[in-house]
């Protein structure tokens, strides 16, 4: 039939001629010499060539820096806080506030210190040795006198110095270390300082109201556990202090706007809330240092009330002659220590700060030797004869 050989034919030759057609070799589009790209395979050609070197060469170079691109180390965006810690451990050193910017003002600030030094030093330093050396004066009174008078050298030691050599030098460099080391001994001596005034206090309130009773409120073992009490105090609240402040992070530069390392000043190169920590410690410690200073009042009133009711004109005069400086002494010590810690930022300027500082951490241990001891003709007779002695 021939409609269906003209129907059948056709398919069967199309299909004989696909069988046995050969597969000719795919030609690359140009102008590239890889041609075509897989999808999904980068750096690699859609039909391989085992002759086209180039295509090999340029799929390995990009390859290659697929894989190195892959392996580079992603770059961490660091928190606020690890920045801030970062600068604050970067600080090596703090510049301190010059007293005076000429050079004549800065070698009369550092004969002035000097002077106020050396007095400290050598008296107190006397007192130190009279006391250790004469039986006579192992009484409790004299007890307590010692660690005052090793407190106010170690105080002023602290502090004056650095001040004196910065001066001299015309420098204001303090290495970080230092700093720590200097904050943490003074703030251990200016506590235990205020403790032991607040212990001799009570030592003249029972030796006058109460003489009969002296010797069993203040024995030997009592003095012992009070002296130790007020050390310790002065320790824990150096460790605390400086531990809180230093944990800070400090990324507002490193000067600062004192005389020397005080913590406030300290604190306001601190960009964290975290400060806030240490003004509650300083809160707290006002607290306990003012209510001292009211038991220090009322045994001083207590001793005035006892001293009207003897007629005797001299000893009226002794016994006032001798309280009111040390009332004088201990309210000055108590009143700048707590505008210098709690003053606001409002009213802070660097002629204030200079002076209030001046004030609590350096008059007290050069006055105290002249309230505590120049008045006192037992002690002055005894470092007369320590002097004659070694003469």
């Amino acid at each position: 039939m021939p409609g269906n050989w003209m129907r059948v034919k056709p398919a069967s030759w199309k299909i004989s001629t696909l069988g046995n057609q050969r597969p000719r070799k795919p030609v690359p589009n140009k102008p590239g010499a890889c041609g075509n790209r897989g999808a999904g395979q980068p750096g690699s050609c859609k039909f391989s060539d085992p002759g086209n070197q180039e295509c090999g060469k340029l799929g390995s170079l990009e390859t290659g820096g697929m894989r190195n691109q892959g392996a580079e180390k992603p770059v961490v965006q660091k928190s606020g806080a690890e920045q801030m810690s970062t600068n604050s451990s970067s600080i090596s050193q703090f510049l301190l506030l010059p007293f005076a910017d000429t050079r004549e003002l800065q070698l009369l600030h550092f004969c002035l210190f000097l002077g106020i030094y050396l007095a400290a030093l050598l008296g107190n330093g006397l007192i130190i040795i009279t006391i250790a050396c004469d039986q006579h004066l192992h009484t409790p009174m004299y007890f307590f006198l010692l660690n005052l008078s090793v407190t106010d050298i170690g105080c002023i030691s602290t502090t004056v110095p650095k001040s004196m050599a910065n001066s001299l030098w015309d420098t204001r460099a303090i290495s970080y270390t230092g700093c720590v080391a200097k904050l943490f001994f003074f703030v251990l001596l200016i506590v235990t300082e205020f403790c032991l005034l607040t212990v001799m206090a009570y030592d003249r309130y029972v030796a006058i109201c109460h003489p009969l009773h002296y010797g069993t409120l203040l024995g030997s073992r009592a003095c012992v556990h009070m002296a130790a009490a007020a050390w310790a105090s002065g320790f824990l609240n150096a460790v605390l202090h400086t531990a809180n402040t230093f944990s800070l992070p400090l990324c507002k530069g490193n000067a600062v706007d004192q005389f020397f390392y005080e913590i406030p000043q300290i604190l306001k190169l601190s960009c964290s809330d975290a400060y806030l920590r240490e003004i509650g410690v300083i809160v707290v410690n006002a607290c306990l240092d003012f209510g001292c200073f009211v038991f220090i009042l009322i045994s001083y009133v207590q001793i005035f009330r006892a001293v009207l009711s003897i007629p005797s004109e001299p000893g009226l005069h002794k016994a006032f002659s001798t309280c009111l400086p040390h009332l004088a002494v201990d309210s000055l010590f108590l009143s700048t220590g707590l505008i210098a810690y709690l003053k606001p930022p409002s009213i802070s300027s660097q002629f204030l700060d200079l002076v209030v500082s001046f004030l609590y951490s350096v008059v007290p241990p050069a006055v105290n030797l002249l309230i505590y001891s120049m008045r006192n003709l037992e002690l002055k007779d005894a470092v007369w004869k320590l002097m004659i002695g070694y003469i």
